[in-house]
């Protein structure tokens, strides 16, 4: 079975940050929109994704490191089927055959292999016979993890939108986008995945967070280019202005030029630590194209001698 930490090129010591920077490099390398009509690319992603799952879950990444699970997520046979130490049929004491116990003086579980074999309850073979009882009763396996991708618009990434996503099974749910919301984040809904002897695994969703017409995310911020006339920029006004959550009225100073930023505070991406981003308003004067009456005042206009350009030498 395959190794998940081999899968995502990590040590076996390697922390959960590392495992995340992993996993979102080879997802960006590997994901089905970047690799139209690879299945190669796409079988990888896959695996990815599930050897990501399984290293997540601290629980899970436990236990296959004990060898109790393999790298999807399957119990481990409790034989080595080899017949070496710590596995397999060995002679008993006095050359009679037996099972080797292997690790069961170190947490060995066999419950439901003795059940197989004698109907277990309790002691094997009846009181006074057979072997003792005390081992727990193995966890029956749960169903397989299913994979979703879900694309969000760039607003109600940044406001955290509730966004409905129909499963496999044709059900329907509303999904509450988790602050510090951005592409290769994952949602785990639990018990929504393939059904299995032990119940149901979960579905993990991947957000994908869609580009913007105008609006460019930066850190937790929200950039836009705003156009504004020249009678703004100098005599200065107040105009709406878009943010993800509508319209706001902005007071643009009086001789703004093309390039001045203005800030509004918290219409930006929501963070963690229940704070928010800022929206930067990037001014841009907008000059009217063959405008006569623009023409004859610049040619009349006896303002004072400027070097804009003085700065860089030329």
């Amino acid at each position: 079975m395959a190794d998940p930490y081999a899968t995502l090129g990590v040590a076996r010591d390697a922390s959960e940050a590392d495992i995340k920077k992993a996993y979102r490099k080879l997802a960006k390398e590997l994901h089905p929109d970047r690799n139209k009509d690879n299945k190669a690319a796409s079988d990888r992603f896959s695996k990815v994704t599930q050897a990501y799952d399984l290293l997540t879950d601290k629980d899970k990444r436990a236990r296959f490191d004990r060898g109790e699970i393999d790298g999807e997520g399957n119990p481990a046979s409790p034989f080595g089927y080899g017949g070496g130490p710590g596995g397999g049929f060995q002679p008993g004491p006095g050359g009679r055959g037996g099972f080797d116990m292997g690790g069961a003086g170190q947490g060995g579980d066999f419950s439901d292999i003795f059940e197989g074999l004698f109907g277990g309850r309790g002691n094997a073979g009846g009181p006074g016979g057979g072997f003792a009882s005390g081992f727990g009763r193995r966890p029956q396996p749960k169903g397989a993890n299913v994979a979703y991708r879900l694309k969000v618009p760039f607003e109600d990434a940044a406001t955290r939108s509730p966004q409905r996503i129909t499963l496999a099974d044709g059900k329907t749910l509303d999904l509450k986008l988790p602050a510090g919301v951005e592409s290769g984040t994952q949602m785990r809904l639990s018990g929504k995945g393939e059904p299995g002897p032990g119940g149901a695994g979960d579905a993990i969703v991947t957000i994908e967070v869609e580009p913007h017409r105008f609006y460019v995310r930066d850190g937790d911020d929200v950039r836009v280019d705003l156009p504004i006339t020249l009678s703004e920029a100098v005599l200065g006004a107040k105009i709406r202005v878009p943010t993800v959550e509508g319209a706001v009225m902005l007071s643009v100073p009086r001789g703004s030029t093309s390039g001045k930023t203005l800030r509004l505070k918290g219409r930006g991406f929501h963070r963690k630590d229940a704070t928010r981003g800022d929206q930067l308003v990037t001014l841009l004067v907008d000059l009217p194209v063959d405008d006569d009456a623009l023409v004859e005042f610049v040619q009349r206009w006896d303002g004072p001698a400027t070097d804009p350009r003085g700065r860089f030498g030329v």
